[in-house]
């Protein structure tokens, strides 16, 4: 792949967009080839931890690839939107969590890529916005679904219907941003909490990620009756009695994925 490279160091997997002279824009290219990749990741059996992040020190991703959306047709736009839409879906029910390391610009299809992830960490240069209507256009990868999400209703309407752009401490205040670090210590800090994510029973952290994302869109009472499923079936697994015999015999437990 010309624009995605995908490294594996133990039970944590790393993608990055590496399209640098374009700021890591997203154009089709850069989607298919990420589509790709998460066949790769979503067929692998010892992947416990996926980080995503952006080649360089200036952007994560600054968005969609302007020259592009400037030659599609409505058809074509739709086709585009659902790429993207698809795409990002295909992150946010990943069995595995994501960390986002948002590492400088992270503005439109950008922000919308870091939101479908499980949560963020982010350098002190990171920038966050939905800046879409400067082009006369809108969120077209679930941007107007997923914000509000983090932000609130009202606070995600004014971001986007005011272009307005969040430095990395005004995203954390809003709950945007998990973790702010300094840009030379941004990667270091998210491999060790992935490095700590993937150490833990994968089962069970694939059944709190289900219930939790799945959960979010459904009532109380349906909420806890698909938390109750999912507890119910960990008891199946060897990694809840590798777990409950490690802590009676006040050992580390070795998780095995079972």
């Amino acid at each position: 792949m010309q624009f995605i490279k995908f490294e594996k160091q133990g039970f944590v997997g790393s993608i990055t967009i590496d399209r640098v002279q374009a700021l890591n824009a997203l154009n089709n290219q850069v989607i298919e080839e990420l589509s790709e990749c998460m066949d790769t990741i979503e067929k692998s059996k010892d992947l416990r931890c996926l980080i995503i992040t952006g080649a360089g020190d200036k952007a994560f991703v600054a968005g969609a690839d302007i020259k592009e959306l400037e030659t599609l047709s409505p058809e074509k736009a739709q086709d585009f939107a659902m790429k993207g839409q698809r795409l990002f879906r295909r992150f946010e029910v990943l069995e595995i969590p994501i960390i986002a390391a948002v590492n400088g610009y992270a503005l439109g299809g950008g922000c919308e890529l870091a939101i479908a992830c499980d949560f963020i960490y982010a350098s002190t240069n990171a920038v966050f916005g939905l800046p879409e209507v400067t082009l006369g256009i809108m969120p077209g990868f679930g941007g107007t679904q997923r914000l509000a999400r983090y932000v609130g209703l009202a606070r995600a309407k004014e971001m986007m219907f005011t272009a307005k752009q969040l430095k990395a401490d005004e995203a954390q205040a809003l709950g945007l941003v998990n973790k702010v670090c300094s840009p030379e210590s941004l990667m270091e800090e998210v491999k060790k909490t992935a490095s700590k994510i993937a150490n833990l029973a994968p089962i069970a952290i694939t059944a709190i990620k289900g219930a939790s994302t799945q959960g979010y869109d459904l009532s109380i009472d349906p909420g806890l009756h698909l938390e109750r499923t999912l507890f119910s079936e960990l008891f199946r697994s060897k990694d809840m009695q590798i777990g409950v015999k490690a802590f009676i015999n006040k050992q580390k437990p070795e998780f095995i994925g079972e």
